[in-house]
């Protein structure tokens, strides 16, 4: 852990030069702290050797750790933050940073080597629409399946059986969209490509979407993650719609700052994702996903992620509950702190 964590330090400092380029004026930003800027439709990328916009590499999401999802409602319907709420975010982040040395310095390993901080941005949030920036109520029928979900995010909660449990908890999936948000680590993605298909591989819980490019249709099955189909636009898009959701997944997780507590947000057989990974350069992506599920949410949102390639990083074997052990640890566990407490109810 030690290694990668000094490995990805270093990129992340020779991330901040290009990211500055990046980042608006603070005269801008005084005068307009609203309006969504638009996305650089004009870079056009290499082909492929069969002809297709090559997006091929390695754009780990790291630098973006921090950032939240959503906005506070003080926030508003600002994209950037004012220059108070940037100076607080650059002081967490060099604060988070410090914490690695800090633990080395007293041989010990804690959260300085587990949370790999990114890089201070100005966003106020991943989402973008609606535009102040906030997840959208859940519908009542999504209100209804919310308190059904169970997780180890929810406080005070007993445990018997796998399915006390979220899909992240038994190392399933976060879902989708949550799987293209950042995590405090394992935030690699990867990007291969073949003739008609294309490949997405997740450092964490190591998984792999596959995206047929070649005008398939989708099969009847239905997925933990949904099935995906793509298809380019402009020479420079990779679009990708996926349904045939199981429903037995989520579209947001708790480990991405700013998201939704409890880990418990619902997701339908009848959500539909569509993504758009825009290439805005050499070594960048702008990563625009629109989520609808009708059943659980009463509007469609819309996040925005503005990736950088990094071809020095390197994605590590994402383990989870090692041994698989956990899972029974906690219901071990929580079914003799119960069976404690009742004696002691009896004496």
């Amino acid at each position: 852990m030690g290694q990668g964590r000094r490995v990805r330090c270093a990129a992340s400092l020779a991330l901040l030069a290009v990211l500055a380029a990046y980042t608006p004026s603070a005269a801008a930003q005084e005068t307009d702290l609203v309006t969504v800027p638009p996305v650089p439709r004009d870079y056009q990328p290499g082909k492929t050797a069969w002809g297709e916009p090559d997006l091929r590499g390695t754009w780990p999401i790291d630098h973006l750790n921090f950032t939240t999802l959503q906005r506070t409602v003080e926030q508003g319907n600002r994209y950037w933050l004012n220059d108070e709420e940037w100076a607080a975010r650059r002081q967490t982040l060099t604060t988070r940073g410090e914490a690695y040395n800090k633990e080395i310095g007293e041989e010990r390993l804690g959260q300085g080597h587990w949370v790999e901080p990114g890089t201070a941005n100005r966003r106020t949030s991943f989402l973008i629409d609606p535009p102040n920036g906030r997840v959208p109520e859940l519908t009542e029928e999504g209100k209804r399946r919310q308190a059904t979900k169970r997780s180890s995010y929810i406080a005070n909660q007993t445990y018997d059986w796998v399915t006390d449990f979220d899909t992240w908890d038994r190392c399933i999936t976060r879902g989708l969209p949550a799987s293209m948000f950042p995590f405090n680590y394992n935030n690699g993605i990867r990007i291969f490509q073949a003739p008609g298909l294309v490949a997405i591989q997740m450092e964490m819980v190591h998984e792999v979407r596959l995206i047929p490019t070649d005008g398939r249709a989708a099969g009847p099955n239905r997925f933990w993650i949904g099935q995906s189909r793509g298809h380019w636009e402009d020479g420079n898009t990779l679009v990708v719609e996926t349904d045939h959701f199981s429903g037995q997944g989520a579209p947001v997780n708790v480990g991405t700052w700013g998201s939704p507590p409890g880990n418990n947000t619902p997701q339908s057989d009848q959500a539909r994702l569509v993504e758009r990974f825009i290439m805005t350069g050499p070594d960048t992506i702008v990563y625009e996903a629109t989520y609808t599920d009708p059943v659980i949410y009463t509007a469609p949102w819309t996040v925005r992620l503005d990736w950088k390639r990094n071809s020095d990083y390197d994605l590590f074997e994402y383990a989870c509950h090692e041994g698989n052990v956990q899972i029974r640890g906690y219901i071990s566990s929580s079914r003799a702190q119960r069976a404690a407490l009742n004696q002691e109810a009896t004496q």
